[in-house]
């Protein structure tokens, strides 16, 4: 019988794969991210990780700008002002995540596009203090496809005060309405690896460099999930 560290290195590389929680677009579904995902990205990066496409709680308040390109029905994880400075149903929201992150964890990142992205980033943040995602491990990675912060002071404060260290991947289309807001996100990460493409707000096709970019990240994911993996059996034994 090999060793706990082979085990644990097996489950990475042959074994259990990253397991991302995906977070769809404003009034869309788990359902259609899957679609934009899956048919506009090589196997040689999904075929890497465990996506979960879950639906965010609440049904469309409203018209959905997909209607008319992917059927219903459609979903969103909080509703906001015409400013962006008022949200509701956000903590609720977050509660939400959580419980599907208990559901289908181990949850190893978060993947989020549009309002996903903009949620994910900031949970990322907030995780990283103790004020949410108390009950689960915290993120190793984040995926961020067309993303923004949010523009309330109280919630950049909770979300974007202190930087965040863990390894991020940023989506930034040049003809995306929310582009400036991207780059703008950049800022409260350490490190953030950046892929421009030249569509808009959308998830995009992967070109052979992009397609490189994102293979690699998801080498260093691995190999940062290893490395736990080895010092908590490190601790095991040292305890």
């Amino acid at each position: 019988m090999g060793s706990l560290a082979e085990e644990n290195k097996e489950c990475v590389k042959g074994g259990r794969k990253p397991r991302i929680l995906c977070l769809h677009g404003f009034r869309t579904s788990g359902e259609i991210m899957k679609l934009q995902v899956l048919t506009k990205w090589p196997a040689t990066v999904t075929s890497r990780v465990d996506l979960v496409f879950p639906d965010a709680p609440w049904p469309a308040a409203g018209k959905s700008d997909v209607e008319g390109i992917f059927s219903p029905p459609y979903y969103e994880w909080f509703q906001f002002d015409k400013d962006f400075m008022e949200y509701k149903n956000l903590n609720e929201g977050i509660e939400y995540i959580e419980d599907l992150m208990i559901k289908h964890g181990p949850i190893d990142g978060l993947m989020g596009f549009s309002q996903g992205a903009i949620l994910s980033a900031a949970l990322i943040g907030m995780q990283a203090k103790g004020l949410v995602l108390t009950r689960v491990p915290k993120l190793k990675f984040v995926i961020i496809i067309g993303g923004a912060k949010f523009q309330s002071p109280v919630v950049s404060e909770k979300a974007y005060s202190i930087k965040i260290t863990i390894p991020s991947l940023h989506f930034i289309g040049a003809e995306d309405f929310l582009k400036e807001h991207g780059l703008l996100l950049l800022e409260s990460f350490v490190d953030p690896v950046v892929i421009h493409h030249p569509k808009g707000h959308t998830v995009p096709r992967l070109d052979p460099k992009s397609e490189e970019m994102v293979v690699g990240f998801i080498d260093n994911i691995e190999k940062d999930i290893l490395d736990d993996a080895l010092m908590d059996e490190q601790e095991e034994y040292t305890a």
